[in-house]
């Protein structure tokens, strides 16, 4: 089914949309808000610039944007698959708890903030292109991958990187020299055993956005984790 989003605010929008049987397109779409929330049982296509908290609480569907998306993409999501075809605003990924987001571009500011994890629940964050400052801001679970794969000259993250992170895993396509982490984390050069974590959804992404796995490969890729003792993992992640 498709819906034309011309004209229709984002509640008019997502009503059509959740009351649509089978897989959807949305077309026209020109910030809508909200859009696809908790939805747990098709596939969306959009075409066009969905709004703020695309995704928002997602239970399983699979949503994928032809262009860029605004803010908090994925807010607290809990299963599904969200694929951006450009670059997204600040804070995807927000508090999310299970899925799987691929961005092809850029992301802004506080990508993967409280991001967490519970036994089957691993969720995974990957950026193609750069991410801003604060990336990984209180991370308590989950995988954070940024490929920087960007045509300019800023560093693969801003400032602050991995502040208060106390669980799950960050993997940059970087070296990182000159890049400052907080004490609390650890960085070392990935390991084979590292890219056995992350290998998947590196195909993942080079199927979803045409992109070479061997080329991707052919560059130094650096690990971030917590450090077990740190403070902020003593108050939230139980031994």
């Amino acid at each position: 089914m498709n819906i034309n989003a011309t004209g229709l605010d984002y509640k008019e929008l997502n009503d059509a949309l959740h009351a649509a049987r089978g897989d959807c397109s949305i077309t026209d779409c020109l910030g809508q808000r909200f859009l696809a929330a908790g939805i747990s049982d098709k596939k969306v296509t959009v075409s066009g610039i969905p709004g703020n908290a695309l995704g928002a609480y997602l239970n399983g569907a699979r949503i994928e944007v032809m262009g860029n998306a605004q803010d908090a993409v994925g807010d607290t999501m809990n299963d599904g698959a969200i694929v951006i075809h450009g670059n997204v605003g600040d804070a995807v990924g927000y508090a999310m708890r299970g899925g799987h987001i691929y961005v092809q571009g850029n992301a802004g500011y506080r990508a993967g903030i409280h991001m967490k994890a519970y036994k089957e629940k691993q969720p995974a964050l990957v950026i193609g292109g750069k991410a801003g400052s604060f990336l990984g801001e209180y991370q308590a679970g989950g995988t954070i991958i940024v490929l920087g794969l960007a045509d300019n000259d800023k560093p693969i993250v801003g400032n602050f990187p991995s502040t208060g992170m106390h669980g799950g895993k960050m993997f940059l396509r970087s070296d990182c020299k000159g890049i400052r982490f907080p004490e609390q984390v650890h960085t070392h050069p990935s390991t084979k055993e590292d890219f056995a974590e992350i290998e998947h959804f590196l195909r993942h992404f080079c199927t979803y956005f045409d992109f070479d796995l061997k080329e991707l490969l052919d560059s130094p890729f650096t690990t971030v984790v917590p450090d077990s003792g740190n403070p902020y993992r003593q108050m939230y992640v139980a031994n």
